[in-house]
């Protein structure tokens, strides 16, 4: 990992086209600027990482299981709350 100081106001440049800007700092935080391609996904670290998550999860689910639920959502024995 590459670790670099810098202050509010500098910047520093990832190849020819993502630039990230120190805009302010306080305490322990710290707000970042970041001017990248639309054709870039810029997103923090928590968000990318549970949408990993719910993407491997959804690719999990078996045809077979799909039409059981469906066969389940179907059965007469589930009635409509307004009908109880």
């Amino acid at each position: 990992m590459l670790v670099i100081r810098r202050r509010a106001g500098e910047a520093l440049v990832i190849g020819d086209d993502i630039e990230i800007e120190i805009l302010e700092t306080a305490g322990s935080s710290v707000k970042l600027g970041i001017r990248a391609p639309k054709s870039i996904p810029v997103a923090r670290k928590e968000i990318h990482v549970v949408g990993r998550q719910n993407q491997a999860a959804a690719g999990t689910i078996s045809p077979l299981a799909v039409e059981n639920l469906l066969d389940q959502l179907k059965s007469p024995s589930l009635r409509p709350i307004s009908a109880l």
